[in-house]
Parts: structure tokens; sequence; C-alpha cells
């Protein structure tokens, strides 16, 4: 699109998550008049640490933010994968750095999504306001809030995670789908990791059904420890006792075993794991999904977070490269959703020790490579 016809450009987007914000910022730099809505009054984002890959630092400095994220992170150069013990299985670099000539960063959820919002313009974000339904009137579409209020713009973006109004109203009424797994996350002090934090590299232990994740946030001296398990209970936000947190580490690393003891649940974030399936059509001619809204996927690969940004990034492209909204709209649903449906197809793969090479096809334990483009990491 023409920059006059970028910079008359009137965009909605809902949702102030990582998807909206990244959004935000890159229609923001093509001259766009932006404006994110967001249903909470207060922005306060839980849960602990998330590996951002080479690709999505690369959008990051392309958007001129890079120190403001390297800022409140830690780089990192490799991964394992190890047995509830300790036994190797695999090692590998984080893909990508040699193409994009950045490392993966390891970042805590809440400064994650502090960055990405502080570098917005003021008065961008607009706190209170709960969607409760949108229309595609063609060329452009009206969101209709809580309050009885209603916005009408150029191009509507849903960007309200797993539980999407946007999606459920234009594009697919199929609701989120339970993994049958529990996930218990906390940050704790590296003081208090049983000298399991040693470097800037994250390290996953497997066995029987359940996932150790120990990501060390250096620059914030603690580490991110997140348990994930197998568990019939798809209660939203279900509660866990000490007792059958340590249960479900039965066989792991003593010292697993002793942090898990040692953990205050009343800081922990405990949640059913969900995601949701694959749908058609992510887009209208006026009305496009993002993030989480458009292909919501379990944390396995730790790809959620980053391909919300690089969903930000690819729309951004697109509107540049394309003669019109709906034109752009179908180029971002072609470039990134094949992408997303193998993500999501391989998040869902239950997986063990014994099957990582089903997962990592090619790599032998302990062997260090960056040639595969999908990994585990904090998501």
């Amino acid at each position: 699109m023409d920059t006059s016809d970028l910079k008359s450009l009137d965009v909605a987007i809902i949702g102030a998550g990582y998807a909206g914000a990244a959004a935000a910022k890159a229609l923001n730099l093509l001259g766009a008049n932006v404006t994110v809505y967001e249903q909470a009054r207060q922005i306060r984002e839980v849960g602990a640490g998330i590996g951002l890959r080479p690709s999505t630092m690369d959008r990051f400095r392309q958007w001129g933010t890079f120190d403001d994220i390297a800022a409140v992170s830690s780089p990192s150069d490799y991964f394992e994968i190890l047995t509830a013990t300790g036994e190797p299985i695999m090692k590998e670099e984080w893909p990508g750095a040699g193409e994009h000539g950045v490392r993966t960063h390891l970042i805590h959820r809440g400064d994650f999504i502090e960055a990405l919002l502080g570098v917005l313009p003021d008065g961008m974000v607009r706190l209170g306001h709960r969607v409760t339904g949108v229309t595609d009137d063609g060329g452009r579409a009206t969101v209709t809030f809580a309050d009885g209020g209603t916005v009408t713009a150029d191009l509507v973006i849903g960007a309200d995670g797993i539980r999407s109004v946007v999606r459920e109203q234009l594009f697919s009424d199929k609701g989120p789908i339970f993994s049958g797994e529990h996930a218990y996350r906390a940050v704790i002090s590296a003081d208090a990791a049983y000298g399991m934090a040693v470097d800037d590299n994250l390290r996953m232990y497997i066995g029987r059904g359940t996932k150790v994740y120990l990501l060390p946030l250096r620059h914030r001296n603690q580490v991110s420890f997140d348990i994930t398990t197998r568990c019939e209970d798809s209660t939203w936000a279900p509660s866990v006792t000490t007792d059958e947190l340590v249960a479900c580490l039965d066989g792991f690393d003593e010292r697993i075993v002793n942090i898990a003891r040692d953990l205050d649940l009343d800081t922990a974030n405990v949640r059913a794991v969900y995601d949701i399936d694959p749908i058609d059509t992510w887009h209208s001619d006026a009305v496009v999904l993002l993030g989480d809204a458009a292909h919501s996927m379990l944390h396995h690969q730790g790809q959620g977070a980053n391909s919300a940004i690089l969903d930000a990034g690819g729309l951004a492209d697109a509107l540049q490269e394309a003669g019109s909204v709906a034109e752009a709209l179908a180029q971002y649903q072609a470039m990134r959703k094949p992408v997303t449906d193998e993500l999501q197809r391989i998040s869902r793969q239950g997986w063990d020790e014994n099957e990582v090479d089903e997962v990592f096809p090619g790599q032998q334990a302990g062997a260090p490579t960056a040639t595969t483009s999908t990994s585990t990491g904090g998501s």
C-alpha cells in the first residue's frame, strides 16, 4: 500500500498482549492510526519465563526496540533435554542465530509485556474495553464494547487470545481444547535452585509424563521453574497442593523435588493447558486474527509468544507490499498459517524421553546442532 494510504489507515487492535502490542508497534511505524483496546483495567502478565528466538529478536531490531528487550533479558546459546535424573538426551543450539545474527534471549513474561507496551505512544492503549461484538461491514468493521460504545475502523485486529471474541464471532465457534495436562509455574531466586542454574541456558527434564523446565533469568538472579504434568482435571484454573506437586516428580533429581517442595504455591501460576484446533480462515476483508486468537498452541515447542511477534511482523510486511487491506490480509494468512499449523501439530505430540527423536528427528543425544527449525523452550 502507498505511504499515504497507510497513514490514513484506521486500525483497532483488540487485546494488549504480545500479539496486540507488537502489531501496534509495527503498524504505528508504518504511519497507521492505531488504537489498542484491552479489557483489563490493569496490565498484569502472570506466569514465568519465555525464550525469544533469534527471528523474534531480529524483528525487534527492525522496529528499533531491540535494546528495550535486551535490557530486561539474558542471551542464551543452547538448550538441553535430559532424563528425570539428569542423563543427557539432546543438546542443541537455538535455531536461527546464524541466519539472523542475534541470539535467543530469555525473559520474564511480565518484563516482556511491559517492554512491548513501553515503546508505544502515550494514549495508544485504552484499558477497560471489553469487546462483546464485531461486525464486518465490507470495507470496514465495527467493534462493540460492554459499555455500549462502538468503534469503526478500516482494519480490526483480533489479538484477544485463546478465548477470542473476534474469532468466535466471525471465524470459528469451536472453543479451546483441553490437552490433558496441567502447568505449574513459578519464579524463584537462583539461590534457591539448589545449584541447578549454572548458566544462561534452558534445561528440560522429562520422565513418566512430566516435564520440568528450568529457564534461568540471570539478569534478575532468578530461575523460571515450570512443571507440566498429565492430569484429567480440565478446570481452567485448578488448585494443587505441595504433596501433589511432589508426587508428580517421583523419580526426578532430588534437587528438582526440593525446589518443588520449597515453592510458595500462593505465588505460582497454576493452570490447565489448552490450545485450539487450526481454523480454516483467519481474515475477512477488514478483520484479521493474530497470535493465540488465530493459532493458540501448547507450550512444548516454546513458540506461542514468538509466533505472535512474527505474526505482527508478517502483517506489517503484507500491508506494505499489497495493494489493499483485503489483499494484505490474504497474503499474511498465506505466509503465516502453514507455519503455525505445523507448530500446532508438533506441539501436540505427546512425547517422553523415549520419543525425543520423533519430535526432533536426526538429533543425537548430547550433540549440539543448529539445523532444526522447531525446538523446545519456554512459551
